[in-house]
């Protein structure tokens, strides 16, 4: 796992999908659906961990756009 793509694709299995309609806060909500993915030991610490770390960055990325 290395991109959002790949994290949206994680979420696709279990039959999440997440448009808001903005990147960020896309990025948020795939956040928020990945915990609790996690909280309910649907998905492994270490896909949890890759993924929490590609949204973590997109988020960062998403923001220093929006201030430029």
């Amino acid at each position: 796992m290395k991109t959002l793509y790949d994290v949206q694709q994680l979420l696709k299995r279990f039959g999440i999908y997440v448009y808001v309609g903005k990147r960020l806060y896309d990025i948020e909500m795939m956040k928020i659906e990945l915990e609790k993915l996690y909280e309910n030991q649907l998905i492994t610490k270490d896909d949890y961990l890759k993924a929490e770390l590609i949204l973590r960055r997109e988020h960062r990325i998403e923001e220093e756009k929006a201030n430029d």
